[in-house]
């Protein structure tokens, strides 16, 4: 605030006569709309007068307030206590004494509004002129005589403005005082007509023409702001929310992916400093948002996350951060209900990040104004340049276009984006331009839906911004538009999984960790809920997605397999569902032929409702997964005496297990005949086959035939059978079998020969085996003593596994 003191002497500028319009004694507001006065650059068309404490005002704005920035003008020292209001009429063309005496006056005059000012009795003390110049004005103050002594103060009140005693001399006269009071304005500040000054409240040099148009050239760069004391400082924001990067000077960019890109890279003091943004999809394919903020210090090899839900990572480390600041290699960390806050300071510069899981801000100030690279610097960049691989998925890069979402209405997204240029962030306004923020919005909430937090999110970015920017607080837009009277990270302590990200669920009313849809788009388009059966030799698992199953909601608590006791195992890291079942607890999984298969089958399914109570609020669930086997191939082998034994390793499909043939001399089978054992003819001799492998609870080993041939092919033309059809042969009362069909080994039992007539001492034996689906005793042949055949056996594979043995004597 400013003032200039006038002597009145005496001057009578503008005469004329016009019509009283408006009378007042105390105080009035009076619409001068048909002469309107352009008063330092602002255009008005009602004035408001009031006597007060010996003094009276015209003000534009509203009634004279001490402090307030009404745009008045103050005359104190005479004893007027009434007047009226006259608008006069009249053209003042260009070459005028008015002219003469404001050389910066361009333009003529068309009207002119009077206020005499009067005492009690009538007698006119002084007039009050506003004159009407087009784009221009003029202020005359005369005072009459026998008032000489009386002293008038102008105040403008005009924020910024200085005027002084002898910007008026030159156009005194005898009896008033004229001067111009059309001016410019910029950024709240006014300054007088055909003025360049040096404005130290905005480190800028004012140019004032004329026409009462102002510019302004800054003293500080894109990135400081002015202290307000004529010097300049860094101190700049980059805010990120969705896919947009509104980066340090205010530019708008929309990240097209969702790959990881370097935010800001600078020396600033605080060398090998990088920010790394990694951006991914939520609801939708084809938009993306921020997911969590790296903070990466190459020096010291050190990365440091921030996440969703206030998660934050030193490496492969979860950290436990809280409101008191803790500093881990020179970071300082801290977090609150607003979010997680990351702080550099080096050099007397400080580089600030806050992340709500949604949003990153991130905010420099110090006395260097060193280049800043990346999305929120420097303008040379371009997307690949700034793509950072090892945070990036290598189909990051592949675009998307879902359909429309027909609940959106971009009209209604606009208007409400708009907030942030009414009333409620006025005060921003005038230091931060919202059209960036207003741009974030709408691009995002005109494809993809308003969940999630969203609608408050940008207007929640704008706030935090102007509060950096100037210091100036705005709340009163939650009031009016619905959010949350407190700043409050959205999904505060809700960690997901990559493949999750924390948003509002529909079936449980509060937060949770939902699918990302590149991730479901696989599984809903085959209606699963995860991985496909996992089948091994003894075991089988299924694993599936908490979030699918959520979707559908189902409660994968309350699941188990037909053994009520085998329930899911969530991995909290993951939240990936597993139900499986081995050879140490089959679950209640049943087992059947069928052809040349094996199948397993389980099923995972709710929990009856005897067990759950009377009610039940989740859907039935019968979801059955089997593990199929083929039957192995078979396999030939043929070894010789001396090395007593043979083994073989039996593989096809999903089945591999060892199938071994051994000859001892003693019934306990525990001496094997060696190399250089000798054995006589007629001696008794014990063969085992044995396993290695199988699942004894599930199969069994089935020793279909054996015999001996004087070749090593096992479809020689001379041939003694041994075993038929799993039974002794009836015909050699020397052949014994045990446990055949009862376990994973069975042996038998026969005295040694020799064909006859052959001059070959080599002989050899073969042994065809089954493997046989255990289902009580049914795998066990029944040999009858009269005939000592079989009855035959079900639940076995079709195609038999051969295994030979050479004897040479």
């Amino acid at each position: 605030m400013s003032y200039f003191i006038v002597y009145v002497v005496a001057l009578m500028l503008l005469t004329g006569t016009a019509a009283t319009n408006h009378t007042f004694t105390s105080s009035g507001e009076m619409n001068i709309a048909s002469c309107p006065i352009t008063y330092y650059g602002q255009t008005y068309d009602k004035v408001y007068v009031a006597f007060n404490a010996n003094k009276f005002t015209v003000c534009f704005k509203g009634l004279y307030q001490p402090g307030k920035e009404n745009d008045c003008i103050v005359m104190s020292g005479g004893t007027a206590d009434r007047g009226d209001l006259s608008v006069l009429t009249k053209d003042i063309p260009t070459g005028s004494g008015v002219h003469k005496l404001l050389p910066n006056l361009k333009y003529a005059g068309k009207c002119v509004n009077i206020i005499p000012l009067k005492d009690s009795q009538q007698s006119q003390i002084e007039q009050l002129e506003l004159g009407n110049f087009g784009s221009q004005a003029i202020l005359a103050i005369k005072t009459y005589p026998g008032y000489t002594n009386a002293a008038v103060v102008a105040d403008s009140q005009v924020n910024g403005l200085t005027v002084s005693k002898q910007s008026f001399q030159t156009n005194e006269t005898n009896n008033g005082v004229i001067t111009d009071v059309s001016g410019c304005r910029l950024s709240g500040t006014a300054y007088k007509t055909n003025t360049t000054v040096r404005d130290p409240n905005i480190c800028s040099t004012v140019t004032c023409d004329v026409s009462g148009v102002a510019s302004a050239i800054s003293d500080c760069g894109p990135m400081e702001h002015c202290q307000g004391n004529g010097s300049c400082v860094l101190n700049t924001m980059c805010t990120v929310t969705g896919s947009t990067v509104i980066d340090f000077i205010g530019r708008v960019h929309s990240v097209p992916d969702r790959c990881g890109y370097t935010l800001m890279r600078s020396t600033l003091g605080v060398p090998g400093v990088k920010l790394v943004g990694i951006f991914q999809e939520r609801r939708r394919k084809d938009v993306s948002f921020l997911d969590r903020v790296i903070l990466q210090m190459d020096q010291a090899g050190v990365q440091i996350s921030l996440g969703q839900g206030g998660r934050v990572q030193l490496n492969d480390k979860v950290l436990m951060v809280n409101t008191t600041a803790q500093v881990v290699h020179g970071v300082m960390l801290s977090r609150d209900q607003t979010g997680v806050t990351a702080k550099i300071s080096a050099s007397n510069n400080m580089v600030s990040v806050h992340f709500d899981g949604y949003t990153a801000q991130i905010h420099i100030t110090g006395p260097s104004g060193a280049p800043v690279q990346g999305l929120c610097g420097n303008s040379s960049w371009s997307f690949s340049g700034e793509r950072v691989s090892e945070h990036s998925a290598i189909d990051c890069e592949t675009q998307y276009d879902d359909d429309a979402n027909s609940t959106i209405n971009c009209n209604t997204t606009t208007e409400w984006c708009n907030i942030m240029k009414q009333a409620s962030f006025i005060a921003c306004n005038k230091h931060i331009n919202p059209e960036p923020f207003i741009t974030a919005c709408t691009r995002t909430l005109c494809k993809y839906p308003a969940v999630d937090g969203l609608k408050c999110q940008f207007l929640e970015a704008y706030a935090r911004a102007c509060s950096h920017h100037s210091n100036v607080t705005v709340d009163s837009w939650r009031s009016s538009t619905s959010c949350s009277a407190v700043s409050q990270a959205f999904c505060s302590d809700r960690f997901c999984s990559a493949h999750e990200f924390c948003g509002d669920s529909i079936n449980h009313g509060e937060p949770r960790c939902l699918c990302r849809a590149i991730f479901a788009s696989e599984y809903r388009s085959s209606n699963t809920f995860g991985e496909p059966t996992v089948c091994g030799q003894n075991s089988a698992s299924i694993t599936m997605a908490n979030c699918l199953l959520e979707e559908q909601n189902i409660d994968y608590s309350i699941l188990h397999l037909n053994d009520q006791a085998c329930t899911g195992k969530m991995d909290h890291l993951t939240h990936m569902v597993t139900f499986n079942f081995d050879s140490s607890n089959s679950c209640g999984a049943v087992a059947m032929v069928n052809g040349s298969q094996i199948i397993y089958k389980n099923s995972i399914m709710t929990r009856n409702s005897s067990m759950s109570g009377l009610i039940n609020r989740h859907d039935r669930v019968h979801i059955d997964f089997s593990c199929h086997y083929r039957q192995p191939e078979t396999k030939n082998l043929a070894i010789r005496i001396k090395d007593s034994s043979v083994t073989q390793q039996i593989i096809s499909g999903e089945w591999y297990y060892n199938l071994s043939m051994n000859a001892y001399t003693n019934p306990e089978r525990n001496k094997a005949i060696q190399p250089d054992t000798y054995i006589e003819l007629n001696k008794k001799i014990w063969v085992e086959l044995k396993t290695e492998g199988l699942n004894e609870e599930m199969i069994h080993l089935l020793t279909d035939s054996c015999w001996a041939t004087d070749q090593p092919l096992p479809d020689g033309s001379l041939r003694y059978d041994l075993v038929i059809k799993g039974c002794p042969n009836p015909t050699d009362k020397t052949v014994n079998v045990v446990g055949n069909g009862l376990g994973t080994s069975n042996f038998f039992s026969f005295n040694l020969f020799q064909f006859t007539g052959k001059t070959t001492t080599d002989i050899y034996f073969h042994c065809k085996v089954e493997l046989c689906v255990r289902d009580g005793n049914t795998c066990a042949p029944r040999c009858s003593q009269a005939n000592r055949s079989r009855r035959s056996v079900t639940s076995k594979y079709e195609n038999p596994a051969f295994i030979t043995l050479a004897w040479t004597y």
